[in-house]
């Protein structure tokens, strides 16, 4: 039985960051804002295909291509091919023909300015081609690539069409193009691909191995056209990829499981069978590219380096990240600073404040670490935790500038928002806040649960205080040290970001507002207690209430409260003696119904200056 002896492998080349499972919860602007394992999965598989004397196609990114060229080139110089999956990992369903066409071009670009070599093959990024949008092939055409691999046939879509089960030309006027489709069988009563992805890893091997098996073997007549097509992502290899929490256990399922199993499984099915690429199987030989001279290799960035740029006509300007129990988000906040200081160094000379807010992990040291060695950066640690407000406000008071801005760890704010926030601090204003609830701001991935008690106690805050704000909570904001620093606070948890805001509106302080857009935190776990911290708002907004009648009658605390809850009768009650000119009116921030300590009097707080 004429059996054929090469069979064709593909490696969709993506980061743990960039697959489909988390599309609803990383969109591509945040990508450079984590950890990178491109290339050590691109090692993972590079080594497991050698160890089997094996060639395959693989497919990327242009962005991969563009942020990592050496990583791209390596795979050449290993003997593989070089395809494109698009500029970002878009679903083609969300592209017009036209910006699919742009897209390609992009990518196609950059993956030959990596490769040196003219680019032939393509698969879409996020999921595979239907009836329906056919007429990618022929924009795909038109821009000069010479084959397609984004056909699965499954169920109604090419299921039962034997044309396309093999390699077949597909005509688009008076061009034409390769279909090079994945190998598809019965599987449990379901058409699926037989030696691919998350079908391999999910279903039992012993399954998977038998329908490719039969796919081999019915075909074997028909060889030259209808080869096992193979695939697999580069990430499934990569057993020290961060995980990611905040994004649902659908996701998570079928991201994260038999990840272990599948370098066994993709070991055997490689030592079954034997595999080249896709331009080996239809026996093209890689077109070197002349015209891109002295291809530039830059490397990925791996710290926050000092700034090069003059500082001259630079704006100074800190920012200040509270930490706790963050051991597995620095590497993820280094990147994330990185992409701040790449975007933001032309206009700002920034310090960087980092408080470990006392953590109980290795957030500390992984801290000393990643940015010691570096004088942009300062870093401070509570001897305990006492909370985020109070962590700010360490950070406020150690400042060296006047404009200071708050962000979280997890960037669930997109940090470069601050070039828009920050020169919105002009004469008069305070304090720039961030607002996801704001008609031009947006959340995305949050869970419904979180927007209804957010929202529920903006519109509680709103009873309260003068300022009319959408959101009170939100600690990425912009701040004047000189205003706020001096402000004590009774709350030096979550709610003493809410206090703040009431503080200085009771102070008669100017506070703006700016939309943004909040996205889930997908690293590691939030650690504020729900239910303390509903019970926490309620108490809060109850004393700001007071204040504030107090603050404008001049009546004894004592008195409000129960003529609030109707206690007293309108007789008992009797004006307050009018205030002479002569007595200062008491300042409203000073005005508490309890002794507040000094920043004095906070817990210890351990100081690096780096």
């Amino acid at each position: 039985m004429n059996v054929p002896t090469t069979h064709i492998m593909t490696v969709n080349l993506e980061d743990y960051f960039q697959v489909g499972a988390f599309n609803k919860f990383i969109q591509n602007n945040r990508w450079s804002q984590f950890e990178s394992r491109i290339e050590a999965s691109a090692d993972l598989a590079l080594d497991l295909l050698a160890k089997h004397k094996a060639t395959a196609t693989f497919f990327v990114l242009g962005w991969t291509a563009e942020k990592f060229p050496h990583v791209i080139r390596r795979l050449v110089e290993a003997g593989h091919e070089v395809g494109v999956r698009g500029y970002f990992h878009r679903k083609l369903t969300d592209m017009t023909p036209e910006e699919f066409r742009n897209d390609a071009v992009r990518a196609k670009t950059a993956v030959e300015q990596a490769t040196a070599q003219r680019v032939i093959g393509y698969r879409t990024a996020d999921g595979w081609l239907s009836p329906k949008n056919l007429w990618a092939l022929e924009e795909l055409a038109s821009v000069g690539f010479t084959y397609d691999s984004s056909i699965a046939p499954m169920g109604k879509e090419f299921g039962n069409d034997p044309i396309q089960q093999c390699i077949h030309r597909h005509d688009v006027g008076a061009r034409a193009i390769l279909e090079v489709p994945i190998s598809t069988g019965s599987v449990l009563g379901m058409r699926v691909p037989v030696a691919g992805g998350n079908y391999l890893r999910q279903f039992p091997y012993a399954i998977m191995k038998k329908a490719a098996q039969k796919w081999v073997m019915s075909r074997a007549h028909v060889a030259n056209h209808a080869p096992l097509v193979a695939y697999f992502q580069s990430w499934e290899l990569d057993t020290q990829q961060p995980e990611m929490t905040g994004v649902g256990w659908v996701a998570k399922l079928r991201h994260y499981r038999n990840l272990k199993r599948m370098p066994e499984k993709l070991g055997d099915l490689l030592s079954k069978y034997r595999f080249g690429s896709v331009a080996q199987f239809l026996k093209i030989t890689p077109e070197p590219l002349t015209t891109w001279p002295g291809i530039a290799d830059p490397q990925p960035h791996t710290q926050v380096t000092n700034n090069p740029r003059s500082r001259i006509n630079r704006t100074p300007i800190s920012i200040v990240v509270p930490c706790y129990n963050e051991e597995k988000m620095v590497p993820h906040l280094k990147n994330l600073l990185q992409h701040v200081e790449d975007k933001l160094g032309l206009t700002y000379e920034i310090e960087y404040l980092l408080i470990d807010d006392g953590s109980s992990d290795r957030t500390w040291e992984r801290m000393q670490e990643s940015f010691k060695a570096n004088p942009q950066f300062i870093m401070h640690r509570h001897t305990v935790n006492q909370g985020i407000a109070a962590a700010i406000m360490t950070g406020l008071r150690a400042a060296h500038t006047d404009t200071v801005c708050s962000m979280d760890s997890d960037g669930s704010y997109d940090p470069i928002k601050l070039a828009e926030m920050i020169p919105l601090l002009t004469n008069g204003v305070d304090l720039v806040t961030a607002s996801p609830y704001h008609p031009a701001g947006g959340v995305r991935g949050v869970h419904p649960s979180r927007l209804w008690l957010s929202k529920g106690c903006a519109w509680l805050y709103r009873r309260v205080l003068r300022a009319q704000l959408h959101t009170y909570t939100s600690c990425f904001r912009v701040y004047r040290r000189s205003t706020v620093a001096a402000i004590p606070l009774t709350y030096q948890r979550y709610l003493g970001i809410a206090e703040l805001i009431g503080r200085l509106d009771l102070a008669e302080k100017k506070i703006v507002e700016h939309p943004a857009v909040l996205e889930t935190r997908v690293i590691g776990q939030s650690k504020m207690k729900v239910v303390r911290t509903v019970f926490g708002h309620l108490k809060l907004l109850c004393r700001l209430r007071f204040d504030r009648m107090r603050q404008s009658s001049g009546t004894d605390r004592d008195v409000v409260i129960r003529s609030q809850l109707g206690f007293l009768k309108e007789k008992v009650l009797t004006p307050p003696p009018p205030v002479k000119p002569s007595e200062p009116t008491p300042h409203p921030l000073q005005n508490n119904s309890r002794p507040v300590p000094p920043p004095s009097t906070y817990l210890p707080v351990q100081s690096d200056r780096t």
